[in-house]
């Protein structure tokens, strides 16, 4: 299974529900980037997208696209192609630093709501090496972590549902753990609607002691993938 997918991609859906849906453009490469589009009141809001034929009519089953966010620095992917196409905008968070100069597309800043949608913009990384926003919905407990927290294989130990990636192993995102989460979406791998507090709670209070099993893990699948 190769770390990242190329060639030509295949659309997978992950995680559909009724205001919105997931997917996968490759679906069998180790890292699983996760893409969702986001159906609210405003519109069609899509997060980190890898761009792959068909997305255009799976968004427009949701209703027309409001906008493109990035929420972790490294997660441009193909948000500016994207955005384009629907003549939208790329929205970042105001506080996130050099990512606004490599988007070939219009940019708007997000404070700490996402307009009227009830998300919250959470900032859960923020450092010369790694930023990165979480979106939460408290009116049903929707949380959406684009890096920090994973449910890919290279992510988690054969314990838990939900892992902490493994560079985040000694510095856990604990703020994370203050909110009440009724579904988890991930930007590496299909989320979870079970039981998702608990497996958050779990991943986040037990990372840094379950580390070096982690650490093993992610090498293994890495020199294996």
């Amino acid at each position: 299974m190769p770390i990242k997918g190329s060639g030509a991609p295949e659309l997978t859906e992950i995680d559909r529900r009724d205001d919105g849906v997931g997917w996968l453009a490759y679906p069998d490469e180790t890292m699983q980037r996760a893409s969702h589009a986001l159906a609210t009141d405003e519109g069609v809001y899509v997060v980190d997208p890898v761009d792959v034929e068909g997305v255009d009519e799976l968004l427009a089953e949701f209703g027309d696209v409001a906008g493109v966010l990035v929420l972790l620095d490294r997660h441009l992917r193909d948000s500016a192609v994207v955005a384009n196409r629907h003549d939208v905008p790329v929205y970042i968070p105001a506080w996130m630093t050099g990512v606004a100069s490599k988007l070939d597309a219009p940019v708007e800043r997000l404070g700490d709501e996402l307009g009227d949608t009830g998300f919250d913009v959470i900032r859960v990384v923020d450092n010369a090496f790694w930023q990165e926003a979480a979106l939460y919905r408290e009116s049903d407990g929707t949380l959406l972590v684009p890096e920090s927290l994973g449910t890919v294989d290279y992510f988690r130990t054969n314990s838990e549902r939900v892992g902490v990636h493994p560079f985040r192993r000694l510095t856990p995102p604990r703020k994370l753990q203050r909110l009440t989460v009724n579904r988890l979406l991930v930007g590496h791998g299909a989320g979870i609607d079970t039981d998702a507090d608990a497996a958050v709670e779990d991943a986040v209070k037990h990372a840094q002691r379950r580390a070096p099993f982690a650490m093993l893990g992610a090498m293994k699948d890495f020199i294996t993938g």
